[in-house]
């Protein structure tokens, strides 16, 4: 796709069109054009996507004052919450082009379409365009006569991107016989389908005691966030005040913004929509518990339910895969007795998209096969807002195994795949499940902020500290929620604000316990990170060390909390340059992870990745590469793929390669870790100024200096921001800055950054690290390039005195 664009004008009102009102485009009919297109300084627009699914209405004839637009805009926000106008193509294309996991639907006019399609018609996440073809006034065409017509098609299409987006999780057969010390292929489950199940435990094991009082108040919470999300307040005040008149059911099955969001929030892990929208989660389950004892006589013998749905190649290929194996769906599973109901789901024509996979998922329901009453399904006709297709709607995670996955006789575009029902599951999963749930252990909401910690969801865990801590009734009480709330805040790289909170949770903790005793281990250790993360490592050991000592009197001596300690000590040695000291305790640490965690466990990741810290410190970049890469597989198959942790993975991998020279290697890893903390992380956070110093490292190896200067002063702001003035990182950032300087010839420029380094290094680390030698080595190599020039002019000046 030719994403480059000039600067050009473009009316809708210069050419004549047929009388058709609008045409449904197909990506596939449109062939490609030269069109050039406006490069108008694009800003990407602050926004919140809350659906699968958004509309884009290309037009330069939008006056979003008129009242013909406002007409028709409200009609599409039945249908979209996010509805972006554009009267420029440049600009329009640029939105698009930025569009990562939701589809896209465009209505055009026809004058501007013809530039635009070719721009955009290889990208993926476009579902369909809608051209509005008419020589009359087009927003009086929309609104007077094509509205109904292409609102119907629109419905038609969300609700089938709805239906498909519904998560998968595949478990080949061979990994649900083989032991659980044997990792291979665990790549194929999705770490989001173990937090979700986690997710769900919780939300239904919260007790709002049926109170309308606490309903209402969750209704009127919801209301709130409804409208931070723009969702047209039409919609909020018929969902405000019809909510207690409808059943959990009926509002599920509404076509609407509610079913929508709730898709997307358990498709995405997205933890802040799904703990909004938790106590309708948990209403739906208990309406489908409560229907489900009710209508147990139907379900005595084994019957048959159909779902159709487009998969796309790769879950295609993983259901393929998984034949014997075990299928999960990871959301409310909507199935139909009436297999022709399943049809309407998947395209059977020849001229569709041959992109996703036609598939229709023929169910066997066996209730004698369940050995326990998890998986919860109904009858929901008579309580839903679409009674006519025999519905059968599943609670979450329901799970089938693969019989047979073959054509279709009929018709070779569809295929046909043949489950039954069970409640097996993947016991390597199972015991990575457990034991996350152990580390989380704790009551109710407080659960809640502890799972929102580990997915690295630390803001929203920040917010419902922060209630918590309104409503707590002890001293006890507000000592755990300050050291979680500090946690919360060291994530965000806030490292003043989270020693406060850990000083006010040790304070409070003294008063009542003895000082040797086993609740204060955690607390020093969590006080001890703060000051690593500060760059004070003497007082760091300190802290790390007092809580060793209690583990000693307190635990044994392959309890995990062993190698927690361990790997801190470690880290503190590794920041000091004492390498073969942090890699005693690092491994130390290990070993008690082998004894201690399932193999899976993200722990494992934090061990591989601190070892692979020393080697590649030490220059042993072949082994540091090989602990990157073990740390990473394991990341891939225990954590959400926009976890912080990818991020510092990816920056280690990358750092590597460009050691080494591979430098075409290096950036996309940099790039890649980037872009998860751009979404995970506050943007004064100090694991981005990492980023952006490797990706300058990188500009500055392959000769882009001014780019590489580019991404090298950013650290150095956010630094001033988030960090104290001493902090070693001030030394990493002149250093770099020096290094491009020297690059680029400028020597006067290099020796002021390299010196800046050298006394920040001084001032904060001691006086045999690593990282002295390497300033005092810069600077040396300047000064002999320097004396290299004086030398060549002086003989430049002799020959031409001799020629003279």
């Amino acid at each position: 796709m030719d994403k480059s664009k000039s600067s050009t004008t473009s009316s809708a009102t210069s050419a004549e069109y047929s009388a058709n009102v609008f045409s449904a485009v197909s990506k596939q009919a449109i062939t490609s054009a030269t069109v050039e297109a406006s490069s108008g300084d694009f800003r990407a627009r602050p926004r919140r996507i809350v659906q699968n699914f958004l509309l884009v209405w290309l037009d330069a004839n939008i006056d979003e004052g008129k009242e013909d637009f406002q007409k028709s805009l409200a009609q599409l926000r039945k249908i979209f919450v996010t509805v972006e106008p554009f009267t420029d193509v440049g600009q329009c294309v640029d939105y698009l082009t930025s569009i990562d996991d939701q589809k896209v639907y465009l209505i055009t006019s026809a004058s501007l379409g013809q530039m635009a399609v070719p721009l955009i018609h290889d990208i993926a996440q476009l579902d369909k365009i809608f051209v509005l073809c008419s020589n009359k006034d087009e927003h009086k065409v929309w609104a007077n006569e094509c509205s109904k017509s292409i609102c119907a098609q629109l419905t038609k299409a969300t609700q089938s991107c709805d239906h498909n987006a519904i998560p998968i999780s595949f478990i080949p057969k061979r990994e649900t016989s083989e032991v659980a010390s044997n990792r291979q292929n665990l790549d194929q489950l999705p770490p989001s389908y173990m937090y979700s199940m986690i997710f769900k435990d919780i939300i239904l094991e919260i007790d709002d005691d049926d109170d309308d009082d606490d309903d209402a108040k969750s209704i009127n919470t919801l209301v709130i966030y409804f409208r931070q999300q723009r969702i047209p307040e039409i919609q909020i005040n018929f969902l405000q005040s019809n909510y207690h008149q409808k059943s959990p059911v009926w509002w599920y099955s509404k076509s609407m913004f509610l079913h929508s969001m709730l898709n997307r929030a358990l498709r995405l892990l997205d933890m802040e929509t799904m703990i909004k929208l938790g106590f309708f989660i948990r209403s739906l389950h208990l309406q489908l518990k409560q229907l489900h004892q009710e209508q147990s006589s139907n379900f005595q013998q084994a019957f048959t339910v159909y779902r159709g749905q487009e998969l796309s190649q790769q879950d295609f290929q993983n259901l393929c895969n998984s034949k014997g194996g075990l299928l999960s769906f990871n959301n409310f599973l909507s199935t139909s007795k009436k297999k022709e109901v399943a049809m309407n789901f998947v395209n059977d024509s020849p001229h569709e998209s041959t992109e996703n996979v036609s598939v229709i998922f023929i169910m066997t329901i066996d209730q004698s096969k369940l050995s326990n009453s998890n998986t919860q399904f109904a009858i929901i006709d008579k309580y839903s807002a679409v009674p006519s297709e025999q519905e059968i709607l599943f609670t979450m995670h329901s799970v089938f195994r693969a019989v047979e996955i073959k054509q279709m006789a009929e018709n070779s575009r569809l295929w046909e795949a043949h489950l039954t029902i069970t409640d097996e599951n993947d016991p390597q999963l199972s015991t990575l499940t457990d034991r996350i749930k152990q580390e989380i252990n704790d009551e109710g909401w407080h659960r809640m902020d502890k799972l929102m910690l580990k997915v690295g969801h630390f803001d929203q865990a920040e917010e419902l500290y922060n209630e918590l801590l309104k409503n707590a009734s002890t001293e006890s009480n507000r000592a755990h929620i300050y050291q979680q709330l500090g946690i919360s805040k060291n994530d965000q790289g806030k490292y003043p604000e989270a020693s406060k909170f850990y000083e006010k949770s040790l304070e409070i903790k003294r008063k009542t316990l003895s000082e040797d005793d086993d609740a204060l281990a955690p607390i020093y250790s969590n006080i001890g990170s703060v000051h690593t993360n500060m760059g004070e490592y003497s007082k760091a050991l300190e802290f790390y060390e007092k809580s060793l000592k209690i583990h000693g009197i307190s635990l044994p001596t392959n309890h995990s909390d062993f190698a927690s300690s361990y790997n801190n000590i470690g880290g503190v040695y590794t920041y000091l340059g004492e390498y073969s000291k942090a890699l005693e305790f690092y491994e130390k640490s290990l070993k008690i992870h082998e004894i201690s965690l399932p193999p899976n466990h993200p722990a494992f990741a934090t061990s591989y990745n601190n070892i692979g810290d020393v080697y590649h410190n030490m220059g042993e970049y072949s082994k540091a590469l090989e602990f990157y890469e073990k740390a990473n597989n394991i990341l891939k198959i225990s954590l959400p793929p926009n976890h912080p942790s990818f991020a510092i993975s990816y920056n280690n991998i990358g750092e590597v390669y460009r050691n080494i020279a591979e430098y075409s290697k290096a950036l996309p890893f940099h790039e890649k870790a980037n872009n998860i903390l751009k979404i995970s992380q506050p943007p004064n956070h100090p694991l981005l100024a990492s980023s952006y110093d490797h990706i300058g490292l990188a500009y500055n190896k392959i000769g882009e200096y001014s780019k590489a200067l580019e991404f090298h002063q950013k650290p150095l702001k956010i630094h001033e921001i988030s960090l104290p003035t001493n902090h070693p990182a001030f030394a990493t950032s002149y250093n770099s800055i020096g290094g491009v300087y020297n690059n680029m010839g400028e020597h006067s420029k290099a020796l002021e950054f390299y010196g800046k380094s050298l006394k920040m290094t001084e001032i904060s680390l001691p006086a045999n690290h690593p990282d002295l030698a390497t300033s005092y080595n810069n600077i040396g190599t300047v000064y002999n390039k320097m004396g290299e020039i004086d030398e060549i002019s002086a003989h430049e000046s002799i020959d031409d005195d001799s020629d003279a």
